[in-house]
C-alpha cells in the first residue's frame, strides 16, 4: 500500500507541477520583421516585369502567408513622377512575425516551381529589366519616443 501510495503522491505532485511548466515554457511572440523590396525596371518594360513578378514572387508570398510565415504584405507603385535618381516604380513591404519567418523563401519556391530552369530563366529575364533594386529592413518607431 505504501509504494501506491508514494506513486500516487509523485503523479498528484507532476500533474500539479505541469500547469507551471507549461506556463514557464510559453514563447513569448517574435516581434514583427518587416522589409522593403524596392524596384527600379527599365522603361518600356514595366508591364513584361510585373507579369513576372507576379507569376513568381507574388505566388511565393502568397504561399508563405497561406503557410504562415507571411503575416501581410502590401505593394506600392507611385502616382507620380520623381526624377530619375530617386525613381523607383514597385514597393514591396512584406510583414513577417519573426525574423525566422523571412528564411523560408527557397522551401517554398521549390514547392511552387518544381522546374527549376524555367523559373530561372524567367528570373534571369525580370532581373535584365531591373536597372536597381534593394532590400531594406524596416523598423516602426514610435514617433513619441526618444531616439534609440
Amino acid at each position: 500500500m505504501l509504494t501506491i501510495h508514494r506513486a500516487g503522491l509523485i503523479a498528484l505532485a507532476l500533474v500539479s507541477v505541469q500547469p507551471e511548466v507549461a506556463q514557464a515554457q510559453t514563447p513569448t511572440p517574435a516581434k514583427p520583421y518587416q522589409v522593403e523590396w524596392v524596384y527600379r525596371v527599365r522603361y518600356g518594360f514595366q508591364d513584361e516585369w510585373w507579369r513576372l513578378f507576379q507569376k513568381y514572387q507574388i505566388a511565393e508570398l502568397d504561399e508563405e502567408k497561406r503557410r504562415g510565415f507571411v503575416r501581410d504584405y502590401s505593394v506600392f507603385r507611385p502616382g507620380l513622377h520623381t526624377s530619375e535618381d530617386s525613381r523607383w516604380d514597385y514597393r514591396i513591404v512584406i510583414t513577417y512575425d519573426g525574423y525566422d519567418g523571412s528564411t523560408h523563401e527557397g522551401e517554398v519556391e521549390k514547392a511552387l516551381f518544381p522546374d527549376v530552369a524555367t523559373r530561372r530563366a524567367a528570373e534571369d529575364r525580370r532581373w535584365e529589366l531591373t536597372t536597381n533594386h534593394w532590400d531594406l529592413p524596416i523598423h516602426q518607431i514610435d514617433p513619441h519616443a526618444a531616439p534609440e
